[in-house]
C-alpha cells in the first residue's frame, strides 16, 4: 500500500504495528452491529465509480458514504492492506488537510480491544494481542516504508451502499479513526480523507461485507488510462468463462494477493532471470521489480531503442526518454518500445501481457519514462509488485471465494450499472500475445484498433 499524498507516489511496503496505546477517547465498548437494514440483504454487488490517474495525480480514489447522516469521504483504494481508516477529530493530533471535514467519531462508536475484529487485526500482524481489561479500546498503529505513519482507534459506522439490485443498505462496519497522522505535506490539502482496505483479512471491508450477507468476497477493479475507472464488490460483474485464471498464493511479504512465481519476457524473448514473485496492489501506483529483473529489463530496453530517442533527466521518475520534439500521449512513443509479458507457473497459460503504455508514462515535460521501478531500492528485496500502472485497462478480480485472481482486457471508462451488470461482458477482450506463446491474436483486433486511434 502506498499512503499517496504527495504524487507521483512510490510503493509503500506496509508495516502494521499495533500496540495498546493511551486511551484517547473513553472507554465505552461498542461492536460493530448489522447495520440499518430490516432484513438478512441477499447477497448481490456494488458498484463505484473510481476518479484519479497512475500522472499526474499518482492514485486511484472512490467515495464513499459514512456515518449517519451519511457524508462523503474519499478513500485511496488499496488491495495491498486490509484497515480502512480515515483521518479523524478525536480530537487531532497532527492531521493533514483532506478535502473534506475531519470525521468526527462519538465515544459510543468505539471498538472495545476483547472484540474478535480487534483480535484479527492484531493476530495478522503480532502474537502479543492483550487486553488490560474488557473495556479497553483498540489502538492501531500503521507505519509505511516512506515514515508515513497513522495511529488511531478502531471504531465502527455505517457505511451507505447502493446495491446493483437497486437496494441501499447501511451496514455498520469496523474501520479506523485516525487521529495522528505523518502523511505527505501538512500545508498542501490531500487528494484523499484515508484508505480503502481491501485485502483478504478479517479487517477489510470486503470481508465484513461479507459476514453481514451483503456481497461475496469477491472484489474487482479496472482503472482506466484516460483516468478513472470502476470498482466493484460481489460477483456479479466477473467474466468467469473469459478472464485469465490463477489459485491464490499466500505470499511470503504479508497478506497480499499473490498470482505466484512468474518469469519475465520483453519482446517475445525470455529475460533470462529466475522465477519473480508478484503482488497485485492497487496501493502502488507504479510497478516494481527486485534488482535482477529490473536491471535485466533496463539493459533489454536500451539495447532495442531506435537511435531517435535519447535518455534525459525527468524529475518524475529515474529513468526518461525525449525524441525529436515533446511526446503528448503514451501513443506517440510506444511503437519504439515492445510489449513485456509475465508468464505464471501458478496456472495453464497464464500470461498477463504488459505492452508499452502499461509501463510507461508521459510527462509534462514531454518526456516518456519507465514507470517500472527498482524496488530494492525502497527496500522491497525479492518482491515484485504489479501496480495501478500496469493494471490500467485491464479488469483484476481477487476471488477470495474461491481462491484466485483473474484478469482480462476491459474498457475501463465504461461505468457499469444495474442495468448493465449482466451484459458488460460483451466489452472485454482477450490480450494479445506474441505468436511465441501459440495464442491467436485475432480475437481483441477490433479492442486494440480503437484504442490506437
Amino acid at each position: 500500500m502506498a499512503a499517496r499524498w504527495a504524487p507521483p507516489a512510490a510503493f509503500l511496503l506496509l508495516l502494521l504495528l499495533l500496540a495498546v496505546l493511551a486511551p484517547v477517547l473513553a472507554d465505552k465498548p461498542a461492536r460493530a452491529g448489522r447495520g440499518e437494514t430490516d432484513a438478512e440483504p441477499e447477497a448481490s454487488s456494488a458498484v463505484f465509480q473510481l476518479f484519479g490517474n497512475v500522472y499526474p495525480h499518482g492514485l486511484y480514489y472512490v467515495a464513499m458514504s459514512i456515518g449517519n447522516p451519511p457524508k462523503p469521504y474519499f478513500l485511496d483504494v488499496d488491495t495491498g492492506s486490509d484497515l480502512t481508516w480515515l483521518q479523524c477529530d478525536a480530537p487531532c493530533v497532527s492531521c493533514s488537510k483532506v478535502p473534506h471535514p475531519l470525521y468526527r467519531p462519538t465515544k459510543n462508536k468505539l471498538i472495545p480491544c476483547v472484540d474478535q475484529l480487534c483480535a484479527s487485526l492484531h493476530g495478522g500482524l503480532s502474537r502479543n494481542h492483550k487486553c488490560d481489561s474488557p473495556k479497553q479500546q483498540c489502538d492501531y498503529e500503521i507505519k509505511y516504508a516512506d515514515q508515513a505513519s497513522s495511529l488511531g482507534v478502531l471504531i465502527n459506522d455505517s457505511f451507505a451502499v447502493r446495491l446493483a439490485n437497486a437496494s441501499v443498505v447501511r451496514p455498520s462496519l469496523a474501520f479506523g479513526c485516525g487521529y495522528d497522522q505523518e502523511v505527505g505535506s501538512s500545508t498542501e490539502v490531500a487528494p484523499t480523507d484515508g484508505v480503502l482496505g481491501l485485502g483478504s483479512g478479517s479487517i477489510s471491508l470486503l470481508s465484513q461485507l461479507k459476514q453481514h450477507g451483503i456481497t461475496k468476497n469477491v472484489v474487482g477493479h479496472c482503472l482506466s488510462m484516460r483516468g478513472g475507472g470502476f470498482l466493484f464488490f460481489g460477483d456479479n460483474l466477473v467474466p468467469y468463462s473469459r478472464a485469465t485464471w490463477v489459485p491464490m498464493v499466500r505470499s511470503a511479504f504479508r497478506n497480499y494477493y499473490s498470482p505466484g512465481s512468474a518469469s519475465l519476457y520483453f519482446g517475445g524473448r525470455s529475460l533470462g532471470v529466475g522465477p519473480m514473485e508478484v503482488v497485485l496492489d492497487s496501493g502502488s501506483s507504479y510497478t516494481y521489480f527486485s534488482a535482477q529483473p529490473y536491471q535485466a529489463l533496463v539493459t533489454a530496453l536500451k539495447g532495442d531503442l531506435s537511435k531517435t530517442l535519447k535518455e534525459v533527466a525527468d524529475p518524475s521518475l529515474p529513468l526518461c526518454w525525449k525524441g525529436k520534439k515533446p511526446f503528448k500521449t503514451v501513443l506517440d512513443v510506444k511503437k519504439e518500445f515492445k510489449s513485456l509479458v509475465l508468464s505464471f507457473s501458478n496456472g495453464k497459460k497464464a500470461l498477463m501481457e504488459i505492452p508499452p503504455e502499461n509501463y510507461l508514462i508521459v510527462t509534462k515535460y514531454g518526456n516518456a519514462c519507465l514507470g517500472i521501478l527498482n524496488g530494492s531500492e525502497i527496500g522491497l528485496k525479492d518482491l515484485n509488485i504489479v501496480g495501478d500502472i500496469t493494471m490500467q485497462d485491464q479488469m483484476i478480480i481477487y476471488d477470495n471465494e474461491r481462491g484466485q485472481i483473474g484478469w482480462i482486457r476491459a474498457p475501463c471508462d465504461r461505468i457499469p450499472n444495474e442495468n448493465t451488470v449482466h451484459g458488460f461482458e460483451e466489452g472485454y477482450c482477450r490480450p494479445q500475445f506474441p505468436n511465441i506463446f501459440g495464442i491467436q491474436n485475432e480475437e481483441c483486433a477490433d479492442y486494440y484498433r480503437s484504442n490506437k486511434e
